[in-house]
């Protein structure tokens, strides 16, 4: 198919270097995939770099503590990726005898994963012909075959995975799924691609109709929420109060200061030491942070822990955390 061709041709001159390119260890590219789920290529190396080097196998991973994956996962955020990778490395110990399996069902089944990463996983290590559809492909499939219905759209998706099923090089499929991924990061990409160097110009049907910025159709998302937390930094005898985040929200299993939450941005104490935000999935935390150094320590609540203060990062902590211990001296 000339579709296909063209794109090879295009990835075997242009295919970006990656520690993971040329691999086909099924846990070595699952770890890849999880890690690149909202994480930037070149964030995400150093990460897999390390974790490949501290978990080298699924026994490896399944046997390491939840705190010490997500602590090697610090500072990537969306953090039930590393929960979820660790639960289905304990999935392919005890349902695959530790070897990871080599079917798409099976690969589907595992925690966290889902039809983009299976269908990475499964043609790249195995051969299997399954379309890898994500951002990317969506966003080429429908400039280049005119595609304007709303990608957000479940029909949608299934129609750009049936089109790439009709296109998908049967002989070699994790070098097709592989290839769309680099030509939507490094040429078709969102805004302002350079048309003038595509090899598809000529039959892409946004480019030859003026819709390469309007394409691919994508209905809003919602506004995010803002919500304000504050935290309060006690510290007596060179220790200080940390507690773990058990419930169902964000950071799960993290360790943070003892907090408050309030919906307003106003101040709940004296003494701010400082404020800053960031922004999640769905909403946007804003934090202040507030310095108590007394005669004791509070008493301990719930899901409290008393450590020194100068082993605080041996725990996993959220992002912004992590940010203000690099700007505050106690």
């Amino acid at each position: 198919m000339q579709f296909t061709e063209t794109l090879l041709a295009w990835y075997d001159e242009h295919k970006r270097t990656l520690p993971w390119r040329d691999e086909h260890d099924p846990y070595k590219i699952w770890v890849s995939e999880i890690i690149l789920q909202q994480t930037r290529v070149q964030q995400g190396w150093d990460y897999y770099l390390r974790f490949i080097e501290a978990f080298p196998t699924p026994q490896a991973l399944a046997e390491a503590s939840e705190e010490q994956v997500l602590l090697l996962w610090q500072g990537l955020g969306y953090y039930s990726r590393a929960r979820h990778i660790h639960a289905a490395a304990k999935q392919i110990m005890r349902d695959h005898n530790g070897i990871f399996p080599n079917q798409y069902e099976d690969i589907r089944k595992l925690k966290g994963i889902g039809d983009y990463t299976a269908a990475a996983i499964a043609s790249i290590s195995f051969g299997l012909p399954y379309p890898a559809v994500d951002g990317n492909v969506l966003r080429i499939m429908s400039r280049i075959f005119g595609i304007t219905d709303d990608i957000a759209l479940p029909v949608t998706r299934k129609a750009v995975t049936d089109l790439c099923l009709q296109h998908i090089d049967r002989q070699q499929p994790g070098i097709f799924n592989q290839a769309c991924m680099d030509f939507g990061s490094i040429q078709c990409v969102p805004k302002n691609p350079p048309c003038e160097t595509c090899p598809f110009q000529d039959e892409c049907y946004a480019h030859r109709h003026q819709l390469v910025n309007i394409l691919p159709v994508k209905s809003k998302a919602k506004a995010k929420r803002d919500r304000f937390l504050h935290f309060f930094l006690y510290i007596y005898n060179g220790k200080t109060i940390l507690e773990k985040r058990t419930g169902r929200d964000i950071w799960h299993n993290l360790y943070q200061f003892p907090s408050e939450e309030s919906l307003t941005d106003e101040d709940l104490a004296e003494g701010k030491v400082t404020e800053m935000s960031e922004v999640l999935s769905h909403q946007i935390i804003h934090a202040r942070f507030y310095l108590r150094q007394g005669q004791s320590l509070p008493a301990l609540k719930e899901n409290q822990i008393e450590v020194h203060i100068d082993g605080i990062r041996q725990y996993p902590m959220p992002k912004i955390m992590l940010q203000f211990l690099t700007q505050i001296e106690y």
